[in-house]
């Protein structure tokens, strides 16, 4: 008997070692993983390997992932896009159609999300990788950015190795762009900030007027939200950050409805409002110069080019010295401006699908410059160049965006319009 109970304490005392290191292999593994997630731009460093690091080195290999990361063209590759690009725009659409869908430009966005309610895009997952700024500074915020990640990363795990950072890409080497000198500007800006909107809305009008989110210590605006494809991956990051309050605005009432009849949808922490962002008359339900974040993501190349500045120019009136512009959209010569097929051209490099709505396609150079005409300063502006494959057909397709962040310089301080729009009850 006494040998049965010796043999048994024995393999148990086996087995829990060979669990302890099965559960110590499978940390390891975590972490030498996680290791290869590159840490995303904060304010004040240069940025990292957009939307992660998968670099194609053997061609051979190019079938292997959906997706390959900073891929640089080749001469020939980027002279048939180019004529390419000519070929689908020597015919334009008549002048007549144009305006037609320049005005009933939110009935086809309207009846876009009719068909497709929110089942067209796909969740926004890498918004918190890009742009971290979502998040409030004072939200703790690496341990709890990474616990909210969208990837699922866990802390844990990732504090078994120390940061990395990728290279930077030599179209990044923009010796006329603005840095950011160091990674705490918009948490300075914040604190020395925190007490504008009360002092401010002590005086004149505003002293008894309330508006939504007039509590929150920390406001972002996603411009464009459509069925709240960025809208519900930020809500749930925001969730741990009481002080923080979401707006967002389409101006296809259908979308917005969308979002409101989400059910994770939360009036307490978010207003989702029916607004034409070319409309300089239309008021939104809050003053200007109290947002900390606008979130500009693949809205604006769906606006007339001669609009562009004006839109620009009046959302840096609703941040705060020190907010920031995160703009996200199609760059030149993407695969979508390549589809095209003639006499889809409304003018240059801009085009109108089948069923009525609109895309630009940009340039570093053009970012640049409207948004500081706007007044804001550059901290990122890049070219983020991907290679899709379709495994299954063996079709390679370059994928191009423009991705940028623009902040409201500090010595600017703009005190609050007086006129503050009561909450939209359409929207």
């Amino acid at each position: 008997m006494p040998e049965r109970w010796c043999l048994s304490l024995s393999l148990a005392y086996t087995v829990a070692v060979l669990i302890r290191m099965n559960v110590i292999w499978r940390n390891s593994v975590s972490c030498l993983r996680i290791r290869k997630v590159p840490h995303r731009y904060q304010s004040g460093n240069h940025p990292a390997a957009p939307l992660g690091s998968r670099i194609l080195t053997d061609p051979a290999k190019v079938f292997e992932h959906n997706m390959w990361d900073h891929m640089q063209w080749s001469k020939e590759e980027e002279a048939a896009a180019r004529k390419r690009v000519e070929e689908n725009s020597a015919v334009r659409v008549l002048l007549e159609e144009q305006v037609k869908y320049e005005n009933e430009a939110s009935q086809y966005w309207d009846t876009f999300y009719k068909i497709h309610k929110n089942k067209f895009f796909k969740d926004r997952n890498w918004l918190l990788r890009e742009f971290p700024e979502i998040i409030p500074v004072d939200q703790k915020t690496e341990e709890k950015t990474q616990e909210s990640s969208w990837d699922n990363v866990k802390t844990g795990a990732a504090n078994c190795f120390s940061r990395t950072h990728c290279p930077i890409m030599p179209e990044e080497k923009n010796l006329g762009m603005k840095r950011c000198g160091s990674s705490d500007g918009p948490s300075k800006a914040r604190s020395h900030f925190s007490n504008l909107d009360s002092e401010e809305h002590s005086e004149g009008p505003l002293k008894t007027e309330l508006f939504p989110g007039s509590s929150a210590t920390f406001r972002i605006l996603e411009v464009g939200c459509g069925a709240g494809n960025s809208v519900f991956p930020i809500l749930n990051t925001l969730q741990n950050a009481p002080e923080s309050f979401l707006y967002c605005c389409d101006f296809a009432s259908g979308a917005v409805e969308l979002v409101k009849l989400h059910s994770s949808y939360r009036a307490a922490q978010c207003c989702a409002f029916v607004h034409d962002v070319c409309d300089e008359d239309s008021p939104y339900p809050f003053p200007d110069g109290i947002l900390d974040v606008i979130l500009l993501v693949f809205v604006l190349s769906s606006i007339h080019p001669d609009r562009m500045q004006g839109v620009i120019n009046r959302l840096s009136k609703l941040l705060r010295p020190g907010g920031m512009l995160l703009f996200r959209d199609y760059g030149r010569y993407d695969k979508t401006q390549l589809r095209f097929k003639r006499g889809h051209c409304l003018s240059e490099n801009f085009y109108v699908r089948g069923d009525g709505t609109r895309a630009y396609f940009f340039t570093k150079g053009e970012v640049h410059t409207m948004f500081c005409k706007a007044g804001l300063d550059e901290k990122q502006n890049l070219v983020d160049r991907r290679l899709q494959v379709n495994r299954k057909k063996q079709v390679k397709m370059h994928r191009v965006w423009v991705q940028g962040k623009f902040q409201k310089p500090l010595h600017l301080t703009q005190k609050p319009s007086k006129l503050v729009s009561p909450l939209l009850s359409h929207g």
